[in-house]
């Protein structure tokens, strides 16, 4: 198991279940996934690891320069908070994918965590989100993206349960790689996988440019301009791209 950038606090009393044995673990992914198509396996991996393990939700982002694409969520609240952290470019799953190391935040009140993401902590607890853990997708050189786990209590994971979350982490990276892309999806009336996620994102780097234009600003402070605008607004950097874009918002050099 790869070294952890854990940040540590005493954990509450974590939600006890029994432990699932290995033989148990194979049997939910293979009920769980079955005989969906591959642009559905990471979706129903999310959804196994909510069965399996003392969590609330689960997501998958895949690491990109600017902004995390963001793959699929178990459910709304798993949606809304791999959304937050798009938006601010911060959080403990931008930190993993960056530095390819996980990150098992037991308490996002805490201190600690509050000193280290401030605004990132202070939304996921508003949404319900009071622990992280994140984990790197790919391999010891090429990190893919996180997966993301989020509980609606404090505490950490067991090292039974790391285990099995690290053992989906394998699955979930080998699913990744085994997906078609673009041209090389050859089923009938086929799309890429990733054609909805990164046409998102492409609509983000579109916006960065038109307000590079506009401003005559660099990429970077273009992104960071673009995330203030999504932030003091309340929407998503995906929103806000699109208000960017149809010319509903025009960036001024003093926003």
């Amino acid at each position: 198991m790869p070294p952890s950038d854990e940040v540590r606090w005493p954990a509450g009393r974590p939600e006890r279940r029994p432990e699932p044995g290995a033989g148990d673990v194979a049997d939910l992914i293979a009920r769980g996934v079955g005989d969906a198509p591959p642009d559905e396996v990471p979706g129903r991996l999310c959804g196994v690891l909510v069965r399996l393990l003392p969590v609330s939700g689960a997501s998958v982002s895949l690491r990109s320069d600017g902004v995390p694409v963001r793959l699929c969520a178990s459910g709304e609240r798993a949606d809304r908070v791999a959304e937050i952290q798009a938006t601010l470019g911060d959080g403990p799953c931008v930190h993993a994918a960056r530095t390819g190391a996980p990150v098992l935040v037991r308490d996002l009140t805490e201190d600690a965590a509050v000193g280290r993401w401030p605004v990132y902590a202070q939304q996921a607890a508003a949404a319900g989100v009071r622990a992280v853990y994140a984990l790197p997708l790919g391999s010891d050189t090429v990190c893919l993206g996180t997966l993301d786990l989020y509980r609606d209590i404090p505490g950490g994971l067991t090292d039974e349960q790391l285990r099995t979350a690290w053992l989906i982490a394998g699955v979930m990276t080998m699913a990744l790689m085994a997906l078609p892309h673009g041209e090389d999806d050859e089923r009938p009336g086929g799309r890429s996988w990733l054609n909805g996620p990164a046409g998102g994102h492409d609509r983000v780097h579109q916006a960065v440019g038109m307000i590079m234009a506009q401003l005559g600003i660099g990429s970077e402070e273009a992104l960071a301009r673009l995330r203030g605008h999504a932030f003091s607004h309340g929407r998503t950097v995906q929103e806000a791209a699109e208000d960017v874009i149809s010319n509903r918002r025009r960036l001024n050099p003093d926003d």
